[in-house]
């Protein structure tokens, strides 16, 4: 009797949500699956708001996870206010907001436990005719049919195989954070809840918008409110002291928020109730653990290497004026799951053509940032900017919603 044909094997690179929504549309494939991360600590409770958008939704209903009222917040419209917090203007968008944290606690669940690997940071990719090897840190070593680099903007992978291919700051940084809703004064709650809003000042731009609560509740009286403020900062005279941690240690584009410096937090505070709308200064004020994250452009050239392929941050980065990296990562995995499934599994023709798709995607959607965040990154250089790009009427009409590329 003939022993049964094994199934195709993916080796994927990265636990956080682009490897998740690869990872869990191939195992409902019928590929055999295993999730590499290189942390060695769960990364559940890292990061903050996500704007969802179709391919979001696509992805998580082929998986299996269903659309409720639990996976985000749904908003009507959106408003900007002026220094003094008053109504500049208001336009209807309506829109779902969630958070990394909600979505990558349903995507870790619904994928096997014992092929999520923790404390695997991959060291090197070889790759024949026949398979696809990668090697961690660790010591341990792994073979498969495909291999996804989903590790995002420092992708070892992408590193290996496309050294070239390197992130490029854009001249300022991002704030974020989540403050608890019950933690705000009353008035502060009716003017920002359930809206998505904004404060413009000169040569900065804040944004904000409820998602569900620090245990994942999206009821009224347990969300959240999440802010993003994009502030100028020179890459040689201020980012090494921001990056600069509680002992001295300069970290380079990413520090875990608890090791930044109270001065640094203090300092950002400030500036909050000097430049912002009380609104946001109250929210930037009640904020448990703010963090900042330098905004870089990222394109690649190419997808596919081989057996390997690109998907999410480690292909494209966008800033975040768009709202679209993690449904841009969804929408690669559904792209690279369809091919490899029309093509009957076969790596070597689904890749070209996953590839081909992806970039034009990706490249697209980088210049569309690129554009919305040309006034930050004028002011960050000492340019005189277009103040059309920077009104209230066109950050609330352009800002992170679903366009078609």
């Amino acid at each position: 009797m003939a022993a049964a044909a094994r199934p195709p094997r993916a080796l994927v690179i990265g636990g956080s949500l682009g490897g998740l929504f690869a990872a869990n549309l191939l195992l409902r494939q019928g590929w055999d699956v295993e999730v590499f991360e290189q942390s060695a600590q769960p990364l559940a409770g890292r990061g903050a708001g996500i704007i969802t958008h179709p391919d979001l939704f696509a992805a998580l209903e082929l998986i299996g996870i269903p659309r409720d009222d639990s996976i985000g917040v749904d908003i009507e419209g959106r408003v900007a206010f002026d220094r003094d917090g008053a109504v500049l203007g208001t336009l209807p968008i309506r829109q779902c907001l969630t958070t990394w944290g909600r979505l990558h606690e349903l995507l870790l669940a619904a994928f096997p436990a014992a092929r999520y690997h923790l404390g695997h940071a991959c060291t090197g990719v070889e790759q024949d005719a026949d398979g696809v090897s990668a090697h961690f840190r660790n010591g341990a070593a792994t073979r498969g049919d495909l291999l996804i680099g989903a590790d995002g903007i420092r992708s070892a992978v992408r590193a290996q195989l496309s050294p070239e291919t390197m992130p490029r700051y854009a001249g300022y940084i991002a704030w974020r954070g989540l403050a608890d809703e019950n933690d705000l004064a009353p008035q502060t709650r009716h003017d920002l809840f359930p809206k998505f809003a904004f404060s413009l000042a000169p040569r900065e731009h804040m944004l904000g918008y409820p998602v569900a609560g620090f245990g994942h509740s999206t009821r009224a009286g347990e969300r959240a409110f999440n802010f993003v403020w994009y502030r100028p900062a020179h890459p040689e005279h201020e980012l090494p002291a921001l990056y600069t941690d509680i002992h001295g240690r300069r970290h380079d584009m990413a520090i875990p928020p608890p090791l930044i410096r109270p001065a640094v937090i203090a300092a950002m505070r400030n500036a909050a109730r000097d430049h912002l709308s009380p609104q946001f200064a109250e929210v930037v004020a009640r904020t448990r653990q703010p963090f900042f994250q330098a905004i870089f452009d990222l394109e690649s050239t190419c997808m596919d290497f081989g057996r390997v392929a690109l998907l999410g941050d480690a292909a494209f980065v966008a800033r975040p004026h768009v709202g679209m990296g993690v449904s841009k990562a969804a929408g690669d995995a559904l792209a690279l799951a369809v091919l490899l499934r029309d093509s009957g599994n076969d790596v070597a023709s689904a890749l070209p053509e996953y590839s081909a798709q992806r970039l034009r995607f990706g490249c697209a959607v980088v210049a569309h940032a690129r554009a919305l965040g040309a006034y930050l990154q004028a002011c960050a250089a000492g340019k005189t900017a277009s103040e059309n790009l920077h009104t209230p009427e066109a950050v609330m009409r352009d800002i992170a919603v679903t366009r078609t590329f």
